[in-house]
């Protein structure tokens, strides 16, 4: 049976994926794009619009999407998870580190 597609790897060389939809925890999502692999297993609840690792990335491993590093893991990264802002900082924007790691909100910066 064929997975539905869920997830774009955009260069055979990355080692995240977008989700194109939402994808729960434990649901193989199918791949699209340079692919190496078919599909990929969610370990958690990936949000549309954001990176599943494709393989595990140990901390202080490279980010590499687009076919070039974007950034550094700051914890392990376990195949199928979430990659977002709770376990990666990006190497272009250094202010990164001052995001709601949900909502991606600064938290630097007062409104008033």
């Amino acid at each position: 049976m064929e997975k539905e597609i869920k997830a774009f790897q955009i260069d055979l060389g990355d080692n995240v994926a977008t989700a194109l939809a939402g994808i729960k925890a434990g649901q193989e999502a199918g791949l699209t794009g340079d692919r190496g692999e078919e599909s990929i297993k969610a370990a958690a609840d990936i949000p549309a619009g954001h990176k599943i690792a494709l393989k595990d990335i140990g901390a202080g491993g490279h980010i590499v999407k687009y076919g070039v590093v974007i950034g550094r893991a700051t914890a392990d990264i376990p195949k199928g998870s979430w990659v977002h802002l709770h376990v990666m900082q990006s190497i272009y924007d250094e202010r990164s580190s001052h995001l709601d790691v949900r909502t991606g909100a600064p938290k630097d910066t007062k409104y008033e």
